[in-house]
């Protein structure tokens, strides 16, 4: 087992999922419920498994691409979302502005 790797991995998919969409989900089901655990163990199982999914989908692409490859089509796809990030307002509107 590549012990740094799996810590690499770790501290990767942590950082990146505290706070998100799918985290505030999980708190406002575990404050709307009684089972706390249930929630808990069905948030941990989904997350398991769309990381197995990715894992197992990244070593198929892998297969069939170079290493270079997969890296600059995940920057470019990154790079166009944030050029939309900073380019386009998409938080306003024309129904959600106020009128004189």
């Amino acid at each position: 087992m590549d012990w740094h790797l799996l810590g690499l991995s770790f501290v990767t998919v942590f950082l990146s999922e505290l706070g998100d969409k799918s985290q505030l989900a999980a708190i406002a089901l575990s404050g709307r419920c009684q089972s706390p655990r249930a929630v808990f163990f069905g948030t941990a199982s989904a997350l398991l498994l769309t990381s197995l999914l990715g894992a197992l989908a990244g070593g198929a692409v892998a297969e069939f691409l170079p290493t270079r490859i997969l890296k600059a089509i995940a920057a470019v796809g990154f790079a166009i979302l944030a050029a939309r990030l900073l380019l386009f307002n998409n938080d306003a509107s024309p129904d959600s502005e106020e009128t004189p």
